[in-house]
């Protein structure tokens, strides 16, 4: 019986815990924190971190090339038996001296000869032999120092396409977070609306039947209540899918439940708003620009980079040899243990390769000298247009904020008088659709305000 119990025991606990692995994570964050969750996540922020990786990875590369390079070697030889005869008998003395040069350098040979040993006794045995060899090297151009500086440039590029990345990954956020609030924000807006629809449907649905009203009235009102019903689950379904959305931007699993605590009145901050039109605009703290004016210094190291083409190549080297044979007789060991050299190599003519190259590497500055002073124009266009689409989406929002509570006050007043049959049906769905638009308007202002908000901020390189 004790077994039972325990076996049961074990087994509710392992259900437990198998319905809890089930039960998809929830997600509470704030704007602040769903943003550092999505620079921590995102596949596109941690594919930025990697190019900047890369991009380091290839300047020690760069760097390394101008450093010494160090080849260790073993070379193995077997003549199978070969011997190296220099002729038979006691001519051999005379025909071959004892000493002769190689390179430059006297090597001393001795050729055994008794007088009666044969021709075929009168040879050297070459014996396998194994060599190993150690060689360091080095040889430094202009054009090396040059690329190291050109791969400094290229890490710098990178770094900040990498913060552009993050400023867009949370612009985008931000972006999503207000659309889900706004949209949750509409839904409860309509289930309002709605409950005081059915009420009213059902009130005129209650006249209809004690013969106080006319039918045509209550179908007109359950028309309404239907029309908001489909409108509140479209509503529904593009909430969703903001959510689905919002879970990519962030590089959470698809099953992950939101829960988002930052209230929409709190982002979308009137004053803060109105103060960034006042800013002013830096350029140089753009990340295009900044992306430009390196782009310049690379079309300049590049002209200088054509330039080094006609500088020297000085290389030098050290190699240790050591030849070791196997056999109980040495052979000849023509081989120095110890080597060393250097070389300057200065390019003379080449048919006017380097000077074409020279002159197309300048026209190359001044076109990206040219795109960098129209892109910093178009810039500064830029920035004048999105400061008039951030004040014209502030008066919009002030009206219609203004509107949707108008609006709302004269469908609170018509309901009531409906209930009392001193307004028509009519007025009611009339009054239903204006607040419906003016709900639908609203929303679409707080999206504007954010939405030029937010380009603004990026242009300027603001952060939140």
């Amino acid at each position: 019986m004790k077994l039972l119990r325990l076996t049961l025991a074990l087994s509710l606990i392992a259900l437990a815990q198998a319905v809890a692995a089930q039960e998809p994570q929830t997600l509470r964050l704030t704007l602040a924190e769903a943003q550092q969750y999505a620079v921590e996540h995102n596949v596109t922020m941690q594919n930025a971190d990697l190019d900047l990786k890369k991009a380091e990875l290839s300047r020690w590369q760069t760097l390394a090339s101008m450093l010494p390079q160090v080849r260790a070697g073993f070379d193995y030889q077997n003549m199978c038996g070969y011997t190296m005869n220099f002729g038979g008998g006691g001519g051999m003395t005379s025909m071959f001296p004892d000493t002769i040069m190689i390179g430059g350098v006297p090597v001393h040979i001795t050729i055994p000869n008794s007088g009666t040993e044969s021709s075929e006794s009168s040879g050297i045995k070459m014996n396998p032999s194994g060599t190993f060899s150690l060689t360091a090297s080095v040889a430094l151009t202009g054009a090396q120092i040059v690329g190291t500086l050109l791969q400094d440039i290229t890490l710098q590029m990178t770094d900040i396409s990498r913060q552009q990345t993050e400023q867009s990954t949370r612009a985008n956020v931000k972006s999503i977070y207000v659309s889900i609030l706004a949209m949750e924000q509409t839904a409860g807006l309509l289930d309002s609306s709605m409950a005081n629809l059915e009420r009213l449907a059902a009130t005129s649905q209650a006249a209809v039947d004690v013969g106080a009203s006319e039918q045509v009235d209550a179908d007109k009102l359950q028309v309404q209540v239907a029309s908001m019903r489909s409108s509140i689950n479209s509503t529904r379904r593009s909430l969703q899918a903001l959510r689905n959305t919002m879970l990519l931007q962030l590089g959470a699993d698809v099953d992950t439940r939101l829960e988002l605590t930052t209230p929409v009145e709190e982002i979308l901050n009137v004053e803060n708003a109105v103060q960034l039109l006042g800013h002013g605009f830096d350029i140089t703290r753009n990340y295009n620009y900044q992306l430009l004016e390196q782009s310049e210094e690379v079309a300049r190291r590049n002209v200088t980079m054509a330039y080094m083409d006609l500088t020297p190549t000085l290389s030098a080297y050290y190699q240790y040899s050591a030849k070791s044979y196997f056999g109980k007789d040495e052979g000849f060991n023509m081989t120095p243990p110890n080597m060393i050299g250097a070389s300057v190599t200065l390019p003379l003519f080449t048919s006017g390769t380097r000077t074409a190259k020279i002159k197309s590497s300048k026209i190359d500055l001044q076109e990206t000298v040219n795109s960098r002073r129209q892109a910093e124009d178009g810039l500064r266009v830029q920035y004048n247009q999105l400061c008039y689409d951030l004040a014209s989406a502030l008066e919009n929002y002030d009206i219609q904020n203004r509107n949707l509570e108008v609006t709302r006050r004269v469908f609170d007043n018509l309901t009531e008088k409906y209930r009392f049959g001193r307004a028509s049906s009519l007025e009611v769905t009339t009054a239903s659709t204006d607040i419906i638009s003016a709900q639908s308007n609203y929303i679409q202002a707080v999206m504007s305000v954010i939405s030029a908000q937010i380009e603004l901020e990026k242009l300027l390189n603001i952060n939140d």
